[in-house]
């Protein structure tokens, strides 16, 4: 019996500690900055009695999701925050099943995203999926991102487009180059001195907060007498399921490595390097309408200029949609000068306008971008929100409350 007693007071004790732990309240800042930032993607550490715990709580009752690795590092998403504004949350558990967020689901040769359903953009991995029979090997590729969707569902981006057939949607070559005393070109794949090759998937994720995918690709020099890879690159794109806006945000980290102990030479040139290929429709020096960080609206004369993201748009069955690119701070000549083509729908972020610079054996070469895709035309100063929460994220921390 007394046996019985101290069991029950041990298990007594147990339901006590764990009655305890739960009644413990945690909260969560995000600190303020001195400028408006949009989506941003905040980072904090959970301590262990909090890792069940899976929303934010502001004080007027709406709710941010968080996602939760295993090692307790939770991300959440800030959609705006003001110039001063400090926000609060209180972490707690969902009384309700959330939304699925971001799903990355594969077929054969395509990776596809959604946002609660919704398509986002794919993925190409098979370079024989083209859009029409009669485009030439020598042109064909993967390892981009096509079609991509503004929230009402419409497509901002082509592929293989008759004026440009080596333009595709959201992807990331070389133009002017030069390997192991070879000139190369991965951009102008017809002249069948490089390409840009799919090599495999690494791994996909989804989740409430974000999902995403890792992949790799090399930069193949055509014109060696046996086809010889000079870089090997590593993309890791990660869409976020933005709460209370209509836009739609992904970002793109790309990481470029020497494949030999030669290094690629790349001579100043005026486009080459991540670029981006609006819709076919929007072809014609009347037809797009472009918006710089600058403020710039005419496409001449934001050629070549440095900027921060740059904004195209065109109309579209129901009015006007656009992609705007973010280019983030830490990037190589950073602001980046932009090609922005006299008539064509595209923007080409391009460090080599700037001079002659290379790729070096054990140096890697990383860039990062964001992309805001919406429906209606530009606004000067979401975009710089959100270019703001992108390069300027906020400090949180999490403490628990007496």
């Amino acid at each position: 019996m007394q046996k019985l007693i101290r069991w029950s007071l041990v298990l007594g004790g147990w339901f006590f500690a764990s009655a305890m732990m739960e009644a413990k309240t945690f909260r969560v800042t995000v600190a303020a900055a001195g400028v408006d930032r949009a989506a941003q993607v905040v980072k904090v550490t959970l301590p262990p009695e909090a890792r069940g715990l899976n929303v934010l709580a502001d004080a007027r009752g709406g709710m941010l999701p968080l996602q939760i690795e295993a090692d307790g590092t939770a991300r959440f998403i800030v959609p705006a925050q003001k110039a001063g504004e400090v926000l609060t949350f209180t972490l707690s558990e969902a009384k309700m099943k959330m939304g699925p967020g971001i799903e990355v689901q594969r077929d054969p040769g395509q990776l596809h995203f959604t946002l609660n359903g919704a398509g986002l953009f794919d993925y190409q991995m098979d370079k024989e999926a083209v859009p029409r029979a009669d485009i030439p090997a020598v042109h064909r590729r993967a390892g981009y991102l096509h079609p991509i969707y503004t929230p009402k569902g419409t497509i901002v981006s082509d592929d293989y487009p008759p004026q440009h057939i080596h333009h595709h949607g959201i992807w990331a070559p070389w133009t002017k180059a030069t390997f192991q005393g070879r000139d190369v070109d991965f951009w102008n794949t017809g002249a069948n001195k490089g390409i840009v090759e799919f090599v495999a998937l690494d791994r996909t994720w989804s989740g409430v907060v974000h999902g995403g995918f890792v992949a790799k690709h090399r930069f193949l020099d055509r014109s060696a007498p046996t086809p010889l890879a000079a870089l090997n690159e590593t993309w890791q794109v990660t869409a976020y399921a933005l709460p209370g806006t209509t836009a739609r945000v992904f970002d793109l980290e790309l990481t470029q490595t020497c494949a030999t102990a030669d290094p690629l030479i790349l001579p100043k040139y005026h486009y080459g390097g991540l670029g981006y290929r609006g819709l076919g429709e929007w072809l014609g020096a009347d037809k797009t309408n472009f918006l710089t960080s600058e403020g710039t609206t005419d496409r001449v004369k934001a050629d070549e200029q440095k900027m921060r993201w740059v904004h195209l748009s065109g109309a579209v069955a129901d009015g006007v949609a656009g992609l705007a690119v973010l280019g983030h701070p830490g990037n190589f000549r950073a602001p980046q000068p932009v090609r922005v083509h006299p008539k064509e729908p595209y923007v080409s972020f391009t460090p080599s306008w700037e001079g002659d610079w290379k790729i070096e054996p054990g140096k890697p070469y990383v860039a990062r971008y964001r992309f805001v895709v919406a429906d209606g035309p530009a606004d000067r100063a979401q975009l710089d929100a959100f270019w703001n929460g992108y390069a300027l994220p906020a400090a949180a921390k999490v403490e628990e409350l007496p």
